[in-house]
């Protein structure tokens, strides 16, 4: 575990963002750890200062706050995309990507989407699980998508989340 963030893997602990450019390379670092073939810094740095751009970072540490988790999305018209999701092995578990996911809702419905869209391999069964108790459906699937090293590849499902306007402020 990195020695900046604290050992307690508790949420209280960590504190939301919004992902700037001058952050891409620990999310590409973090990126790196979970996924394989991994976006590079340039990438990333690109889709945050993309002019659609909304993504959120969570950070945990003491002095210089360590990227622990990271969602990037981007609102087009009414819709809006999750492009990439990731929790440090040492953070999974405690909330954070929950917490990621409505932030980014709540941006989204502000930014007048009315859905969110994003894929998932078939066999991450944490995800969906996740996906699917915040209310996501399965609305397609793209075969053979995700290429596994030395495996089958893997079904990408197509999920959405349906938006309900913001209630009116009394």
């Amino acid at each position: 575990m990195n020695s900046n963030v604290t050992p307690f893997r508790n949420v209280k602990h960590a504190s939301m963002l919004w992902a700037a450019p001058d952050r891409a390379e620990e999310i590409a670092a973090l990126h790196a750890k979970l996924f394989d073939p991994p976006w590079d810094a340039a990438a990333i740095r690109s889709l945050l200062e993309h002019p659609a751009a909304t993504s959120l970072i969570a950070v945990a540490g003491s002095q210089k706050k360590s990227v622990i988790a990271f969602v990037i999305g981007q609102l087009a018209g009414d819709e809006a995309e999750i492009l990439s999701i990731g929790v440090s092995p040492d953070w999974q578990r405690v909330g954070l990507a929950t917490g990621l996911l409505e932030g980014l809702t709540r941006a989204a419905r502000r930014g007048d989407a009315k859905r969110i869209f994003l894929e998932v391999a078939e066999d991450n069964a944490s995800g969906l699980a996740l996906y699917r108790k915040l209310g996501f459906i399965e609305v397609g699937r793209r075969k053979r998508y995700y290429e596994r090293p030395g495996s089958a590849p893997v079904d990408a499902l197509t999920l959405v989340l349906h938006l309900e306007p913001p209630a009116e402020a009394s």
